[in-house]
């Protein structure tokens, strides 16, 4: 089995900042890509950023200049750091991961976290 555990969400005021933190475990072979999608209510889930295995980022627009992606292939974890957020950055973060587990070593899977509440507010 494998999991994701997101932790570091919370309320923040306008122009603060947030860092989330994602570390995969169990039987794992090797992770590919590593991310963030977050979800505000009403709306679908959007990716927020993401980092392949060799560190290269892709952020979207509206974050892009604000939040920063990064990992520790070694710990099999990914971390977003997230400054001057605004209150439309308000939704449930979810971290996600390609990953080719010990099992079935042959097959790239997605696996998600549980998510973690960020509110920007006043």
């Amino acid at each position: 089995q494998v999991q994701l555990v997101e932790s570091g969400g919370g309320l923040v005021q306008p122009g603060g900042s947030l860092r989330l933190s994602c570390a995969a475990s169990g039987s794992i072979f090797r992770i590919n890509s590593m991310g963030w999608y977050r979800q505000a209510p009403g709306k679908q889930r959007e990716l927020v950023a993401t980092v392949t295995r060799g560190y290269t980022p892709t952020y979207a627009d509206s974050v892009r200049g604000r939040f920063t992606i990064s990992r520790d292939n070694a710990k099999n974890t990914v971390l977003l750091q997230m400054n001057s957020l605004k209150p439309e950055d308000t939704a449930v973060y979810y971290c996600n991961a390609q990953i080719q587990n010990r099992r079935s070593p042959q097959y790239e899977l997605d696996y998600w976290g549980q998510g973690t509440q960020v509110a920007v507010s006043s």
